[in-house]
């Protein structure tokens, strides 16, 4: 009885587990909506005020860019935003017109219709992938102005408070002495905002709208019109049709299983190698080290693509067991692509990837090792504690305290693990009931395939989409329920 009783509260316990993940991520995406709302309506009541309380040169601000500037006399900075200003209305209105139409509105339109010219022998087709590109980036570019648009309203409202306060509006070099001054961090994280912007967050939101749309092998761009069909691509994964939705949740499932094992086995076994390195009766602690260091220093792509050629059918440990009578030479072992059940293969890229991944956690626990406050040693010896207790509750802790967020990146990490798989199986052995994932396939190889070799660019982005939730869920939660966010002064 009590041993049922214990197998009740274990499976009571994964449940409650289970609904409270799903739990605090319905609770982080209503507060996230409600913190959203809430920054607009601040931003709103603050621009409402800046109209209110400024000067003449600030209203004008909001219809003239740089105006406000021109009414402090700071006219380079002025002459900047109306430059900025001027060439937004000559790209959105009087630029080049496609159609009798400015290029700005032009992409606007294109990126709702994705084209309307169907296109014949004489007639080349509307190309809807550059229309749905060149729609997002004038959306961004749209959002760039905005941002400029805001600050020279702030510019303007700035200089007003600097008058009510008897202190002369601050000059163009003056602004350009304090961002390499005290505002030196403005100037150096606002290039690298820009690169984000242009070359990160306009990506994604491309990849995100193609699936969306279409665009797969039987709507080749350039060939064929690609139109805009909602959430249809979504559906089919759990509609029960197709090789889509027979596999995802099969592939899902294996890329976690992957993710924490992968995880697990090089973290605890970099861990007890970092130990047994560092005790004070092994000698030539350097020499070891460097021995496992030798392991990384290698291009990680060419130590997999020697352990499949010494693993595969006609490879040397093959050929060593049929040398020495354990095979027979028409029945390899076959243990990776080939394997006659999944599990071989996936068991193997489990342990093929350890002697990949260990010695990178020995490394940065064989540091952290080093730099344990001794003062915790000391305390606990006079408070009667044996090794084994400081052990278990001082250092397990204290690695694994300063090591939570390396073991979230290194699950995700591995969620998102391309070349372990893909150089070691491709994805093999073959699923039964899929001809494009693999026993051994992963979310992210699955997405390659989709792509790169079916052309079927609308899944693969659903792929990418229900990925991306799935590790920024993981790693959010996880980090934020972690005693290294939630005590971090704890070591100090």
């Amino acid at each position: 009885m009590e041993h049922i009783e214990n197998k009740k509260n274990k499976k009571s316990s994964v449940i409650s587990r289970f609904l409270s993940f799903f739990k605090n991520l319905g609770l982080g995406i209503v507060n996230g909506f409600i913190n959203s709302g809430q920054k607009i309506k601040n931003g709103c009541t603050k621009f409402y005020k800046r109209f209110m309380d400024g000067s003449l040169g600030t209203k004008l601000s909001h219809l003239i860019m740089g105006a406000g500037n021109f009414y402090h006399k700071q006219f380079l900075k002025g002459l900047i935003y109306l430059s900025i200003q001027a060439g937004f209305l000559y790209l959105m209105i009087t630029s080049p017109k496609v159609n009798n139409t400015p290029i700005g509105f032009k992409s606007l339109s294109n990126l709702i219709t994705l084209g309307t010219e169907p296109g014949d022998f004489f007639t080349p087709t509307d190309n809807s992938m550059l229309m749905l590109l060149f729609g997002v980036v004038v959306l961004g570019i749209i959002g760039m102005f905005i941002m400029a648009y805001n600050s020279n309203i702030k510019s303007s409202y700035k200089a007003d408070m600097d008058k009510r306060k008897n202190k002369k509006p601050t000059s163009f070099k003056e602004d350009i002495k304090s961002l390499l001054d005290e505002r030196f961090h403005v100037a150096l994280l606002t290039p690298a905002m820009i690169g984000v912007l242009i070359f990160t967050i306009l990506p994604t939101i491309f990849m995100i709208l193609i699936a969306f749309t279409n665009f797969d092998k039987e709507h080749t761009a350039g060939l064929h019109l690609i139109d805009w069909v909602g959430f249809q691509n979504f559906a089919d994964i759990f509609s029960g049709t197709g090789e889509i939705s027979r596999r995802f949740l099969p592939v899902l499932s294996w890329t976690l299983i992957w993710a924490f094992f992968a995880t697990t086995t090089n973290y605890i076994g970099g861990i007890l190698l970092a130990l047994l390195i560092n005790k004070k009766e092994v000698k030539l602690k350097k020499l070891w080290r460097t021995v496992f260091v030798i392991t990384i220093a290698l291009p990680q792509f060419v130590t997999l693509l020697a352990m499949r050629s010494l693993l595969s059918n006609g490879g040397p440990v093959n050929q060593m067991l049929v040398t020495i009578g354990l095979m027979q030479a028409n029945e390899p072992f076959e243990v990776l692509a080939f394997a006659s059940n999944p599990w071989i293969a996936r068991t193997t890229v489990i342990l093929i990837n350890i002697w990949i991944g260990v010695p990178y956690t020995m490394l940065m626990t064989s540091g952290i090792l080093m730099n344990v406050p001794s003062e915790l040693y000391e305390a606990a010896q006079i408070d009667g504690a044996t090794k084994r207790q400081a052990f278990f509750n001082i250092t397990i802790p204290y690695i694994v305290f300063v090591t939570t967020p390396y073991l979230i990146t290194s699950f995700i990490g591995n969620i998102t693990s391309f070349n372990v798989i893909f150089l070691l199986t491709g994805g093999l052995p073959r699923a039964a009931g899929g001809a494009i994932a693999g026993e051994t396939d992963l979310l992210v190889t699955w997405l390659y395939k989709l792509t790169i070799e079916q052309n079927d660019y609308n899944l693969g982005s659903v792929i990418a989409i229900m990925t991306f939730i799935i590790t920024a869920s993981a790693t959010l939660i996880s980090y934020r329920r972690s005693k290294s966010y939630k005590e971090e002064d704890a070591f100090q």
